[in-house]
């Protein structure tokens, strides 16, 4: 029988809440006590920023986490190796973008907001030198009887191909000049970047079974009509070569004022072993670094003659003996910007001003002083300050800087010779959302030839780009691209390499509105990594501590020592020292198994998941009858990996 209301309310003993008392009085009360869940854990894959950032989209977190031995290699794999295939499944050239990329990944690391970015260049040019020292090898696609085109041999190109012969398709490069490479090849100088190893990294694309024709200018050797009957697609990876002039007066027309891309190109190429005495290079960025640094390197020989010949004339090669005979040259470098906004990177501006080049920041061109044989004698400069992108001269600053050789490093443009139909009014060719040549059905286009940018950059075009290729010749509509477009870690992929895939699911089997045991369903698991990238603020920075980086040593020479002075400046991490900076990473929108969640978990809700269950995002699980939805996994997440839902 029960109480009367009446009774109850004027018989009263010991009562823990009075009447509309609805609330805990203390946080941990609520914490321990509560039985009932509002929201509760659940594991959200993002995509962290250094991916974000990274124009060719490596999963860079994930070779870092396999690196550092928490992602472990299938059985018989070295963790080397197979931080190499997670690397290269974006970008096939790890030692050499190890090496030259000014890397925007770190800029993008959430470790800058602990002290300071993770060195990702550097175990990058680990595991790429490692897989040239253990000749790993690609493995191409099933042959689908499909053939594509692959119009320039650069960076672009290469990795179209690469990408092509992963799925099966052929692929004949067709490269204007005698080597591939591009502008890794005859961009980037000896000492910046191994031209031995380039050739050993484009040498593993070939072994796939690339074809390559060197030495043929498509639009004039061959017809592109003839080439869109030979072949199912096409793709345009003409780089830009073309150096673009400086817009000043007495520029045009003057022999010894050159572009500092076919400066670099006859260096490179080996013709050049000697310049002029004095060398003023107009720029800011990377290749005018190059110039005069090489500059510095080669030195000065009078018997070389006029060295604009070599640049424009590429029948001249200069003997040994040239090179061994010069003197040191004058290198000096003006830039519209001041040496801390000058696109270049940091380090390149420190060790070109060591070995003895004149950097003058905050200096605009104003004419080229030609003299009476038509060849330069100075550039005539002022002081400037920038607003915006526009210089604004300093009056009563103009000065003349004596050259023998003029060279502008101010930008490049692209070659369309025989290919005006391709071209647009920037004499570029343009391209759609997923890369195909607008109007022009089986044309697709990736690298510099749309914009003139990072290495990296048209690497990532061509990953993109060969994706609409082969939609195209498998007539599968075009679909959006997602939001955020790199190359994803792939869980159910990582499940089925551990043997973990889920069972086949039979709809005829019981209650289907929901479960967390059925072993058909991935559970607790949410993937945003296409729509999504993971800030700091999402961590738990407290968890990381102060832990210095392990940089890479670098042998530059002094202003004394940099003639003839070739070997590669950059040395690389040992294996110890590549783990450690590996073990850095914070392992952003990841679970990185530091069991934060199990052993701050007040209900012993979150648990690890049995070793025999367990891989990369499948580390803990959460017992929902336990869970009283407290958040302090979440709080405690270093990674972002956990958040709170289920309950909305």
């Amino acid at each position: 029988m029960a109480t009367p209301t009446e009774e109850m309310n004027t018989k009263l003993n010991f009562r823990r809440f009075e009447d509309g008392d609805t609330d805990w009085g203390m946080w941990s009360d609520k914490i321990f006590v509560e039985d009932t869940s509002h929201k509760c854990p659940t594991y959200i894959h993002k995509t962290p920023p250094c991916q974000g950032s990274c124009p060719s989209g490596e999963d860079i977190r994930g070779y870092l986490a396999i690196a550092r031995g928490q992602e472990k290699p299938p059985e018989g794999m070295e963790w080397t190796e197979y931080a190499f295939r997670r690397s290269t499944d974006a970008n096939p050239f790890p030692s050499m973008m190890g090496r030259v990329c000014p890397a925007p990944c770190q800029s993008g690391c959430n470790r800058n907001d602990v002290e300071d970015f993770v060195g990702i260049n550097s175990v990058e040019q680990y595991i790429g030198d490692v897989a040239l020292e253990k000749g790993y090898k690609f493995e191409a696609g099933a042959d689908t009887g499909k053939k594509v085109a692959v119009i320039g041999g650069g960076p672009a190109g290469l990795a179209a191909a690469y990408q092509l012969r992963r799925l099966g398709h052929a692929a004949t490069v067709f490269e204007k000049d005698p080597e591939l490479g591009g502008m890794m090849r005859y961009g980037i100088p000896n000492y910046r970047i191994s031209h031995e190893k380039l050739a050993a990294e484009i040498q593993r694309i070939l072994d796939m079974g690339v074809e390559v024709k060197t030495g043929v200018r498509v639009g004039q050797d061959i017809a592109v009509a003839d080439m869109e009957k030979e072949y199912d697609a096409i793709l345009w990876a003409l780089g830009c070569q073309t150096g673009r002039g400086l817009p000043v007066d007495g520029w045009e027309g003057t022999p010894n004022c050159v572009s500092g891309v076919a400066f670099l190109k006859a260096f490179n190429a080996g013709r050049m072993k000697a310049t002029a005495k004095k060398v003023v290079c107009i720029g800011g960025g990377d290749t005018s670094i190059d110039v005069i640094s090489v500059t510095r390197r080669i030195g000065y020989n009078a018997a070389a003659g006029n060295p604009e010949d070599v640049v424009h004339d590429e029948s001249i090669v200069h003997d040994q003996a040239i090179a061994d005979n010069a003197g040191a040259a004058d290198a000096t470098l003006t830039s519209l910007f001041t040496k801390d906004k000058m696109f270049a990177a940091e380090h390149e501006i420190h060790d070109a001003l060591q070995e003895g080049c004149e950097i003058l920041d905050g200096v605009m061109p104003l004419e080229v002083i030609v003299g009476e044989d038509g060849r330069a004698t100075g550039l005539k400069v002022c002081d400037c300050t920038m607003d915006s992108m526009t210089p604004v001269p300093t009056e009563g600053t103009e000065r003349v800087l004596e050259a023998d050789l003029i060279v502008a490093a101010i930008g490049q443009g692209g070659d369309m010779a025989g290919l005006e139909d391709l071209a647009n009014d920037r004499n570029l060719i343009d391209a759609d959302k997923n890369y195909q040549v607008p109007g022009k059905p089986g044309h697709f286009v990736a690298g510099d030839i749309i914009r003139p940018h990072l290495l990296t950059t048209a690497i990532g075009h061509a990953s993109v780009a060969v994706e609409s290729i082969n939609h195209y010749m498998n007539n599968v509509e075009q679909g959006k691209r997602p939001k955020v477009d790199v190359h994803h870690f792939d869980l159910m992929q990582k499940l089925h390499e551990a043997g973990l895939d889920p069972e086949a699911f039979d709809n005829s089997e019981g209650d289907l509105r929901g479960t967390s045991s059925a072993k058909y369903a991935v559970h607790n698991y949410e993937d945003r990594s296409s729509s999504e990238v993971i800030g700091s603020s999402e961590l738990f920075l407290g968890h990381f501590s102060f832990t210095p980086h392990n940089l890479r040593t670098e042998d530059v020479p002094n202003s004394d020592e940099v003639l003839h002075h070739f070997k590669e400046r950059m040395n690389g991490l040992e294996e110890a020292q590549v783990i450690d900076e590996a073990k850095r990473c914070m392992s952003c929108g990841m679970c990185f198994e530091c069991d934060n969640c199990v052993v701050f978990c007040p209900q012993d809700a979150v648990f690890r998941v049995r070793k025999n269950e367990s891989t990369t995002g499948r580390y803990v699980d959460t017992d929902y009858n336990k869970c009283i939805g407290c958040h302090v996994c979440h709080d405690v997440c270093p990674t972002g990996y956990i958040q709170m839902g289920l309950g909305e």
